[in-house]
Parts: structure tokens; sequence; C-alpha cells
């Protein structure tokens, strides 16, 4: 299941599922607001490098800044809005989840010369990207950031400036008392404490 790229000759296709939501978009309008709408139709298709026809899946959207049609194509059985969303707009999050992690957890600083060393630094990577998921999914439900992505998560909660002191009983970390998510981070360790203890 693809994506596939916007042209003049799939639009001409796709022509009748737009003007369908168009038209379902201006009956949903009231004075206060508009919903999108969105219309799943489905036909074969071959592009020129293509040995044969293919399924393409239309997924024909109006929104208040205008029409946004997607196209893909599947050689998947089933109705086109499951398929849609139930299988390629899933794919897509994953692909998120793996951009966040290169992005934003440095999955690509593999500049080293040496094998070992940039598989290791892809190790930690994955290490943080694990860690970072399981905080976000198990102790901050309920949260403001229970839905952040991996770069907020780790400059806002844990990347923070803090004074330590060390003693016989254990560590005391002073945080600056304006720290605008106290409560969160109490939450956070509060429920690591639990989760260990």
């Amino acid at each position: 299941m693809l994506g596939l790229p916007r042209n003049l000759r799939l639009s001409e296709l796709a022509d009748g599922w737009g003007t369908q939501a168009a038209n379902q978009f201006d009956q949903s309008c009231t004075e206060a607001s508009c919903e999108k709408q969105r219309v799943f139709g489905e036909f074969q298709y071959t592009a020129g490098t293509w040995d044969r026809e293919r399924r393409v899946i239309v997924r024909a959207e109006y929104l208040p800044a205008g029409p946004n049609t997607r196209f893909i194509v599947t050689n998947f059985p089933g109705e086109p809005q499951e398929l849609y969303d139930q299988l390629y707009v899933i794919r897509g999050d994953m692909e998120n989840r793996i951009k966040e992690q290169q992005l934003m957890l440095f999955a690509d600083c593999t500049s080293c010369h040496d094998f070992q060393a940039n598989q290791f630094r892809l190790l930690l990577s994955t290490f943080a990207y694990v860690l970072v998921e399981a905080l976000r999914r198990d102790q901050l439900s309920g949260t403001e950031l229970a839905k952040a992505q991996a770069d907020t998560i780790r400059v806002r909660l844990l990347k923070l400036a803090a004074r330590v002191r060390t003693s016989v009983r254990g560590f005391v970390f002073h945080f600056a008392s304006r720290f605008p998510r106290q409560e969160i981070f109490r939450t956070l360790a509060t429920n690591l404490l639990l989760d260990t203890g």
C-alpha cells in the first residue's frame, strides 16, 4: 500500500468524489463552523511504467481551506475507507515514530568512522526512544505531555537544570522554584517510585 502523487489524470478520475465531498461540505456549513467531509472511492489505473492496471483508492476530503484529495495504490481486499483509515494511516503513524527517533533522539548521528561506534550510538538512541515511549505511555497519561513528541518530553521534562547534593542517605535534586512543570515532574517521579518500589 503506497501513496500516489497527484497528477492530472488521477484528478480527472477522482473528480466525482471531490465534487461529492464539496457538496457535503457546503451542506454541513452553519454560521458558526463547517465540518470537513470525506468521501472514498476506487478505480483501476495504469501509470506509464506499470505492467498492468492496479487498484487505486481515493480519499476526497474537503476542508475549510479547500479540497485535499489523496490517492493510494493497493492490492489488499476490503472497503476503501477501512483500508485507508485502518492500514494506510497507521503505516504513516509508524513512519512518524521512526522520524521521531531519527530526528529528535539523534539516531542519525552516526558520523564515526568505526562501524561499532555508530552501531553503539544507534543502540543508545533506541534505548532513549524506548524510555521516552514508556514514560509517555505509562507515566504521563492524563497529563499535558501524554501525547507529546519525544523532543518535547526530552526538553521540557528530562533536560533540566538542577543542583544535586549527595549524602550518605542518597541524592537530593534542587530544581528552580519557578519550574513551570513541577506538578507533572512530581507525578512522573512518584509514579516511577511506585512502579519500582
